[in-house]
C-alpha cells in the first residue's frame, strides 16, 4: 500500500511539472547578485586632535525588518519589502560595525578602536542603532531616494553611564530604479553618517577615572606600636572574668 502511495505522488509530481511549465525547483535557487555598501575610505583627512582614550564599538541594533542581509525598500502604502534576488554581503549590523570601524580607523585620530567582541581595553563604547536603511519609493516603479538613519550613544565602559547621544539621518536618490544604484546610494549615504559619528565621538573628552586614594597614616615608631599592643593585652585581661 505504501510502495502505491508513493508512486501515486510522483505521478502526480511529474503531471504539475509538464502542465503549465516547470513549477518545482530541483536544488538551491540561482544566486542572485550581491551588493556591498561598505563606504570606501581615502588617506585620513588633515586636521583634528588625536584622542588617547581607547574606544569598543558594539555590534548595532537594528529596526524591525532590518537585521539582514537582503537591501530593504518600502511601497508608496508604507509597506516594506525587498528587492528580489539582491542581497548585502552579510547582515545589515556586521556591516555598519565594519563601516564605522573603518571610519574610525582612516580619521587617524584614534589608535586604540576595537570590537567589543574583540574584548581589549576600552574606555568608551559606542552604542548603535539603525533606525532606518532603505530605499523609499513614493510612486511604484519610480525613483527611489534612500534613508541612513543611525543614532548613536556613547558610555563609559565602566558603569555604562551615558555620555552622550547624538543621531544622524542622511538621505540621497538613486540615479535608477535598480538595486544596483539603490546599493550605490546608501553607500553614500552610509559614509557620510559614519563620518558625522565619527567627529562627533573623537570630540568626547579624556574620560576621568575616580579611585579612591587610600591616605597613609603617619608611621609611629616602634617602641609606641609595642606599648600599644602591650596596654591592649593588659586591658583584656582585666576584662576577662575571673
Amino acid at each position: 500500500m505504501i510502495a502505491r502511495r508513493l508512486l501515486l505522488i510522483g505521478a502526480g509530481s511529474l503531471a504539475l511539472s509538464g502542465c503549465g511549465g516547470k513549477l518545482l525547483d530541483i536544488g538551491p535557487p540561482d544566486a542572485g547578485p550581491v551588493y556591498t555598501v561598505l563606504p570606501k575610505y581615502a588617506a585620513a583627512p588633515a586636521g583634528g586632535q588625536k584622542v588617547a582614550w581607547a574606544l569598543s564599538v558594539l555590534r548595532p541594533a537594528a529596526a524591525p525588518g532590518l537585521d539582514t542581509e537582503r537591501i530593504a525598500l518600502t511601497q508608496p502604502d508604507g509597506t516594506m519589502d525587498f528587492y528580489a534576488k539582491a542581497t548585502y554581503p552579510d547582515r545589515l549590523p556586521p556591516i555598519v560595525e565594519q563601516a564605522l570601524l573603518n571610519g574610525f580607523e582612516a580619521s587617524g585620530r584614534i589608535d586604540a578602536v576595537a570590537r567589543e567582541e574583540d574584548a581589549l581595553h576600552a574606555d568608551y563604547n559606542l552604542v548603535t542603532e539603525v533606525k532606518d536603511f532603505a530605499a523609499h519609493y513614493a510612486v511604484a516603479d519610480g525613483i527611489p531616494t534612500v534613508t541612513v538613519a543611525l543614532t548613536v550613544k556613547l558610555t563609559t565602559s565602566h558603569g555604562r553611564a551615558i555620555v552622550g547621544t547624538f543621531s544622524t539621518v542622511q538621505t540621497g536618490t538613486a540615479s535608477a530604479n535598480s538595486a544596483v544604484t539603490v546599493a550605490q546610494a546608501l553607500q553614500q549615504a552610509l559614509a557620510a553618517a559614519v563620518n558625522e559619528i565619527v567627529n562627533w565621538t573623537l570630540a568626547a573628552p579624556m574620560p576621568t577615572t575616580q579611585q579612591p586614594v587610600a591616605t597613609a597614616s603617619p608611621a609611629k615608631p616602634a617602641e609606641e606600636l609595642l606599648h600599644e599592643t602591650t596596654r591592649g593585652s593588659t586591658r583584656a585581661r582585666n576584662a576577662s572574668p575571673h
